[in-house]
């Protein structure tokens, strides 16, 4: 998964005024671009002509690339030049080098944006020809709800307006020895009402081409209705569909490491998942001691994404960040995706600005070249969490030296500490036949207990000692499985949690 600085590439922009809407031209913009037929239809054409042709790597502009932080920080869009209502674009500076053709959609017909260096202000040097992305802004404020900026990367300020995870159109091989990072090549944005627009983009990569449709509104939270069309140049060993990015460098939990002041830097603190069965999964992140992939099965998935769900002030103490504002990213898939898992890759970081998470979903049959697939789904950037019901959930969970309290600790093995809430445990006590299942594998599991917390409302605690299998130092974790039941029912969501050897 690549490196990026995600905060200082979105950062480049500048501000908003509430200017008249543009359509076709106005000043700055070039009436010179040819005016074309566009339609969904045809873009999936041209993506499936595309992938029938030779792959050539985009070229990157040189003169992006000279240009320093300082430099291109000071290059913002014209206020008066903003287009489709809301719509401005981010130059090419270090850190966005490639550029991407930008046209707008109205009634069927299609016009490029053609660059002009009188769009932009404030430059300590001529902007370099070409744009970067683009980004929607909210009316009547100075700040932006939609931004796609890089290789096929986007990302909402969600309904807190702060920025955090991010998305991609697709993932190919993240987690394997090459990955590869597909573009998105060219965008049409057709313009709906003040906070509605539809995206499409045409995608362009080693292994595959797309077409991508994204109906994006801001009633609020963020929702976006995708439609991706695939088609592949060569077989693909790991697909990741609706990948979401995020950075996960410490908690409360595990800043033994950590060098900075604040106690938690996270964007993401958890992966939850629904499957078509309906149980409901809870994977608390790591900052892994090595890089990490966990695979879950998820035949026909209701829902997955990267949540924040610790949303304290006082738990960052970070006032400019907020990491207690960050977006919740959820994918609902539309139709039946089929056979799959979800996957979760992580690696080692020690620094924020730096993403170090991916989640996805892959088939489990790898596609094969000449292949067309097609992938609806729904993104909601949000600061609710759609993963909960009336079931408990994980509010907390803990690792520690097993054994115990004031006795020495059992060698070779951990402790698990795990919370639960929710209103399926209301009235109930010890007496109630509550139970906690326990899944180990790789390890053995020592000893349980499972009670209610004092003067906690609702609030139940399990603590096991689990010992792996062996203590290696490169030896994989051992994976915990737990949750809360009543006889055969289920009273919680399931906690997947990793426990390293010691």
């Amino acid at each position: 998964m690549r490196n990026l600085s995600r905060r200082d590439l979105i950062s480049t922009g500048g501000g908003v005024a509430l200017v008249p809407a543009l359509t076709w031209a106005g000043p700055g913009l070039s009436q010179n671009g040819a005016e074309t037929p566009f339609s969904w239809a045809l873009l999936q054409q041209r993506a499936a002509a595309l992938a029938k042709r030779r792959y050539q790597p985009p070229r990157e502009s040189e003169a992006a690339k000279a240009l320093d932080f300082d430099a291109m920080g000071s290059i913002r869009y014209r206020p008066d030049r903003t287009v489709a209502g809301g719509i401005r674009l981010f130059p090419l500076g270090n850190g966005a080098v490639t550029p991407v053709a930008i046209n707008l959609v109205e009634k069927g017909r299609s016009r490029p944006i053609v660059f002009s260096p009188d769009l932009f202000e404030g430059g300590k040097v001529s902007p370099p020809p070409g744009f970067a992305g683009f980004r929607a802004m909210e009316p009547g404020r100075e700040s932006d709800w939609l931004a796609f900026l890089g290789a096929s990367y986007f990302r909402s300020a969600g309904s807190q307006d702060q920025y955090g995870l991010s998305a991609r159109g697709i993932a190919v091989d993240t987690g394997l020895a090459r990955e590869q990072f597909p573009n998105f090549t060219e965008f049409w944005i057709e313009r709906g009402d003040d906070k509605s627009y539809s995206i499409y983009a045409l995608l362009d990569g080693e292994s595959l081409t797309g077409a991508y449709r994204f109906v994006s509104s801001h009633p609020g939270a963020v929702v976006q209705d995708v439609s991706s069309v695939l088609f592949l140049r060569r077989a693909v060993e790991r697909l990741g569909i609706a990948p979401v990015t995020s950075m996960f460098w410490y908690d409360d939990r595990t800043r033994r490491g950590a060098t900075d002041w604040r106690p938690e830097i996270h964007d993401s603190d958890g992966l939850a998942l629904i499957s078509r069965e309906g149980e409901r999964v809870w994977r608390p992140l790591r900052n892994p001691p090595q890089p990490a992939t966990d695979s879950f099965a998820a035949d026909a998935v209701r829902g997955f994404g990267l949540l924040q769900r610790d949303r304290r002030f006082d738990h960052y103490q970070d006032d400019g960040a907020f990491y207690d504002r960050r977006p919740n990213l959820w994918v609902e898939p539309r139709g039946d995706w089929g056979q799959g898992r979800v996957m979760l890759y992580a690696f080692p970081t020690d620094s924020e600005t730096v993403d170090n998470v991916v989640a996805f979903w892959t088939p489990t049959n790898a596609p094969r070249a000449g292949q067309r697939l097609q992938f609806d789904y729904r993104l909601r950037w949000t600061s609710e969490d759609p993963s909960l019901d009336r079931a408990a959930h994980v509010v907390d969970s803990w690792i520690g030296a097993a054994g115990r309290p004031g006795l020495p600790a059992l060698a070779g093995a951990s402790k698990l500490v795990a919370d639960f809430v929710g209103d399926s445990l209301a009235g109930l006590d010890r007496e109630s036949g509550v139970t906690a299942e326990i899944g180990v594998t790789r390890g053995k599991l020592l000893n349980s207990a499972v009670y209610p917390v004092v003067g906690q409302r609702n609030h139940w605690r399990v603590v096991a000692d689990i010992r792996p299998d062996t203590a290696a130092a490169n030896a994989p974790p051992v994976d915990v499985r737990v949750y809360l039941k009543r006889g055969g029912a289920a009273l919680s969501e399931t906690l997947l949690v990793p426990i390293y050897p010691a």
